[in-house]
């Protein structure tokens, strides 16, 4: 729920304190530590899980399986993928062999999802990545924990100022803003001092 705060321009909305609190203080982090170790886990054993099986890692029979099952029309009863245009998408992948190299990129993706937010470490584009694979998932018909990891996903999203605050993030989004800044400032330097050297060009040939 949104307030409205009293401005002279025009309403600026503001969120309630609670909320305000939870995802931008720092003392209330530990919050996000505990939720991200969790989505982390779940992430970082999916892909160990799948690391050890050459099915992923090498052929991509495992992949080939999940993706064949899922864009098989039943005889009775509804198919595991609503929408027609995933299924179309997921069977061009299939008739393309794809599923050997994107089977490898799932396992990448999980195991990198899973350590990112195990140790916090731009926890905001983890979280990103692991809600877009389990949204990928669940339009496949995989629901497992695939919604409340994608709950809680969006969650970290919205978090990502603090959900890192006790792990790599709290050095490394001041480090991005530091580096961030000297960009912005050498950008507006310079159409200054192009300015000034054609000011300095202009005096010379006066002279």
């Amino acid at each position: 729920m949104m307030l409205y705060a009293e401005s002279k321009r025009a309403p600026v909305l503001s969120d309630p304190p609670l909320l305000k609190a939870l995802f931008n203080n720092p003392v209330l982090s530990v919050v996000w530590v505990i939720v991200r170790l969790f989505v982390g886990y779940e992430w970082l054993e999916a892909g160990v899980h799948k690391l050890e099986n050459p099915a992923w890692t090498s052929t991509g029979l495992a992949l080939k399986g999940f993706w064949t099952a899922a864009v098989a029309i039943p005889a009775q009863g509804k198919p595991a993928i609503t929408y027609d245009w995933y299924r179309g998408f997921l069977s061009a992948m299939l008739e393309g062999g794809h599923y050997t190299w994107f089977a490898k990129l799932v396992v990448a993706g999980e195991l990198a999802i899973g350590i990112a937010l195990i140790i916090g470490a731009a926890v905001g584009v983890a979280a990103f990545f692991g809600a877009l694979m389990n949204f990928n998932f669940m339009l496949a018909g995989s629901a497992s924990t695939n919604p409340v990891l994608l709950v809680l996903a969006v969650l970290l999203i919205i978090a990502w100022k603090t959900a890192g605050y006790w792990g790599v993030d709290r050095w490394l989004l001041p480090l991005l803003a530091r580096l961030a800044n000297r960009q912005g400032e050498a950008a507006e330097a310079e159409p200054q001092q192009a300015l000034s050297r054609q000011g300095s060009r202009v005096e010379v040939t006066a002279d």
